[in-house]
């Protein structure tokens, strides 16, 4: 209640009945200026695999060129999502 904006009301609802998040982090990578490409979800991923994902990030090395918008895991841990890059390298 109280909510001036229907979009705040929206995300109340998502927020109890299935909470999601979109994840943002750096993978290793080889042959570029920088030892980390920053990544994040496409989409936000149930908050319950949160976990599972950063998990599966971890794994993962790259190696350069590496663009931005590449997908570094399709459908990371089931969830329907991938993670891109969000750096050239």
């Amino acid at each position: 209640t109280g909510n001036s904006c229907p979009r705040g009301e929206e995300y109340g609802k998502i927020e109890l009945t299935n909470p999601t998040r979109t994840i943002t982090s750096t993978v290793a990578v080889r042959g570029a200026a920088h030892p980390r490409c920053p990544v994040k979800t496409n989409a936000p991923v149930p908050k319950d695999t949160v976990f599972d994902v950063a998990a599966a990030l971890d794994a993962v090395e790259l190696t350069a060129p590496v663009h931005i918008g590449q997908v570094v895991i399709p459908n990371v841990c089931g969830t329907g999502v991938d993670i891109v890059a969000t750096k050239n390298m």
